[in-house]
């Protein structure tokens, strides 16, 4: 294989649309870009996908003469890229809360399965973070919660389940963000730990999934300062990258970068500059997610320091050939027909999922309240906590979705409410048979736990459902019961919607402990 077409196997970008736009081919076929990741933006339907993702697989044989990865970020839960007529699987944590990783692996088998329908071979998922801190402004819910030996189990159980439908797993992110509290999408994070305390915790799962035959792990964009002394992010620090990883965890599979274009890497030491030392660093495959042109600048580079000794070209050739080992790998595997995207089969079983993983951390004696005749919902208006989260779909609130299917009122707050909002809130609560309240990340907002203790302080029946990370309820009023429900999207509201009608308990198992 020539240089310039074994460079771009190494490269990973994204466009903006749902079709393949004129300059991003060209760009493909200038700097044989190798590899796609799609993101929401390039989603409308499933058939439009499973046609976009043909012809992209098509751009790219023709212009390398090997098929790419097609990779996306289907975590399930809050980082979930398909839309509404696939089967998106609950977050992490939610299916931790099931209490059982068969869960995790009926999670993996439907994504993959459905992945691999729409022409979609490698999901970076799952995560094997594991969340520690609960001030993590990125991990929280979609880690598998604080207890590396269940965040093992339930990831292992993904990554087979992904497997077995037909996909690519990539753990992610090594060696771990879950005791972090900010988010490399925007900053970069400083870890001061030493090795036998990362052994202790953050590097169990990747160990145990590297051993039960992990085909991939991402890197994280932040600074291990005991490990690395050169003030690099592990994504560039050649004593992780390659000394950690592959040298003493003894992994020989694919290195992901993360998204060289988060504030980490472009903002600290330039994207550009980062993919090749990422590269030199040992990672196998840098992303560009969102401009084509920052990877064809990287191929450029990357020549320069292959040309000049800079970067070790047998390594390098080395590299490459795995990368095609496992190009070779997954095009053999079949594909299953589009008509099991978004299946009555698969929304039935995901939808157990989201019922069995709703969990009551506090309830009252009598069990959970009834709403009554006139019931006020509140919660805040949709948003996106982190960018790696999905983008917020349609308006509505959990306020408006609940107050829609089960009547009563409803009152928006906003994501962190002020002392004069919350009086004004507290006031037009009074009267109401039921206060149902919808936090969302309440404890990294702390108005809104200003505000549950106020209504609390009315006495009126009240239900508090934690719609993110569920260190939100760790101090209710003693009369409110406190739910779990780990996220916000479709399923969660058709799951909430039953609870609150009687029709289902909460039977979820906390998989974090809660500060009181």
């Amino acid at each position: 294989m020539n240089t310039p077409i074994a460079i771009g196997q190494h490269l990973f970008a994204g466009f903006a649309g749902t079709r393949v736009p004129e300059d991003f081919a060209h760009l493909v076929h200038e700097h044989h870009i190798g590899n796609i990741v799609l993101f929401a933006h390039n989603v409308e339907s499933a058939p439009q996908l499973k046609t976009l993702c043909a012809q992209l697989r098509a751009l790219v044989k023709e212009a390398t003469g090997v098929i790419p990865f097609i990779a996306i970020d289907q975590e399930g839960g809050i980082v979930s890229r398909l839309g509404e007529d696939a089967a998106v699987v609950p977050s992490a944590m939610a299916v931790a809360a099931t209490n059982d990783p068969d869960s995790a692996y009926q999670a993996g088998l439907i994504t993959g399965t459905e992945l691999r329908a729409m022409g979609i071979n490698f999901d970076l998922a799952p995560v094997l973070d594991v969340n520690s801190n609960p001030d993590n402004p990125v991990i929280g819910v979609r880690s598998y919660g604080q207890d590396p030996a269940r965040v093992s189990a339930y990831a292992i159980a993904m990554m087979r389940g992904l497997a077995e439908g037909g996909v690519l797993s990539c753990g992610k992110h090594f060696p771990g963000h879950g005791d972090t509290a900010v988010d490399s999408h925007v900053g970069l994070p400083v870890v001061d730990k030493a090795l036998d305390a990362l052994e202790a915790c953050e590097l169990v799962p990747f160990r145990a999934a590297i051993q039960a035959g992990l085909p991939a792990v991402m890197s994280s964009h932040i600074l291990f300062s005991q490990l690395e002394p050169d003030k690099l992010p592990a994504t560039m620090s050649r004593r992780i990258m390659t000394g950690l990883i592959k040298g003493q965890l003894g992994f020989d599979g694919l290195v992901l970068s993360d998204c060289m274009m988060m504030g980490a890497i472009a903002d600290h030491y330039g994207t550009v500059n980062g993919m090749a030392a990422a590269l030199k660093a040992g990672v196998d495959m840098v992303f560009a997610s969102h401009r084509a042109e920052l990877a064809g600048q990287a191929a450029q580079a990357i020549a320069q320091a292959l040309a000049s000794g800079e970067m070790d070209q047998a390594e390098f050739a080395a590299s490459t050939d795995k990368i095609l080992r496992y190009k070779a790998q997954v095009d053999r595997l079949s594909t299953p027909d589009i008509a099991c995207v978004g299946s009555p089969q698969h929304r039935q079983a995901v939808a157990r999922l989201y019922e069995r993983s709703l969990t009551a951390v506090q309830m009252p004696a009598c069990g959970l309240p009834p709403l009554g005749e006139s019931p006020l919902f509140i919660a805040c208006p949709p948003w996106q906590v982190t960018p790696a989260s999905s983008a917020v779909r349609g308006p509505a609130s959990f306020a408006e979705h609940m107050q829609a299917a089960l009547g009563g009122g409803m009152a928006l707050m906003p994501a962190d409410p002020d002392d004069a909002q919350i009086d004004a809130l507290a006031k037009g609560a009074a009267g109401h048979s039921c206060l149902i309240v919808g936090t969302y990340n309440g404890h990294l907002r702390p108005g809104q736990l200003r505000l549950v203790k106020a209504l609390g302080r009315l006495g009126l029946p009240m239900i508090c459902i934690a719609l993110r990370n569920p260190y939100d309820l760790a101090h209710l009023p003693p009369h409110a019961a406190g739910i779990a429900a780990y996220g916000a999207n479709a399923g969660v509201m058709a799951a909430l919607q039953r609870l609150l009608r009687g029709e289902i308990s909460a039977p979820g198992v906390l998989p974090i402990q809660l500060a009181k």
